[in-house]
């Protein structure tokens, strides 16, 4: 019985403290969402909020750099949605794919001119920059000429940016940030990537 009593106190100030929390948090605005980290899913979890997005009967707009080359079950399920879903792929695939850095900097540069369109277009809910934080770790774009555009949004646009490797300056403006750690990855022992799990 005192096990239960103790349990039910211990929920009981956690409740007064998440109200506490609720009521205190009135403020709406768009927010900065930065998905990054060595682990898997980062690309997953921004298009989960897609869905979030969708669900509302708003619009979203998805422009992956780097993984411009490769066809996606996500993206066909994405465009599913009609004119409610912008999906650009952008580039030609992985970087040590193409080993050109001066093509992949043309692509990116040119992937960042239609995302600057999209953060201007307040008819977006959501902007995802799929592997943006690759293209500024490998130095494509400069975190100068790029944080402007990502803080001059329409004030209610969500823009969630993936990708390993966030900038310290990305880090420190965003207002949501995940770091995915890998434990245990498949193919480290020799299982290659598997339909409905990695694409």
């Amino acid at each position: 019985m005192t096990e239960h009593n103790d349990h039910a106190a211990r929920m009981q100030r956690l409740k007064v403290s998440v109200d506490r929390r609720i009521e205190a948090a009135q403020e709406e605005k768009g927010l900065l969402i930065v998905h990054t980290g060595a682990g898997k899913g980062k690309t997953t979890a921004a298009f989960g909020m897609a869905l979030r997005v969708l669900g509302h009967g708003m619009k979203v707009a998805v422009v992956q750099f780097i993984k411009g080359a490769i066809d996606t079950a996500e993206e066909r399920m994405l465009r599913s949605f009609g004119e409610r879903v912008t999906f650009l792929r952008m580039g030609e695939g992985y970087t040590w794919e193409t080993q050109d850095r001066e093509r992949d900097t043309r692509f990116a540069r040119e992937a960042w001119a239609t995302a600057c369109e999209f953060m201007r277009d307040p008819s977006y809910a959501m902007v995802i920059l799929d592997e943006f934080n690759i293209v500024l770790h490998h130095g494509y774009l400069a975190m100068p000429e790029v944080l402007p555009h990502l803080l001059q949004r329409p004030a209610m646009q969500h823009l969630v940016i993936t990708g390993r490797g966030a900038p310290v300056e990305l880090i420190e403006v965003a207002d949501l940030v995940t770091e995915m750690k890998q434990v245990k990855h498949p193919f480290r022992n020799g299982i290659k990537a598997q339909a409905g799990v990695e694409f």
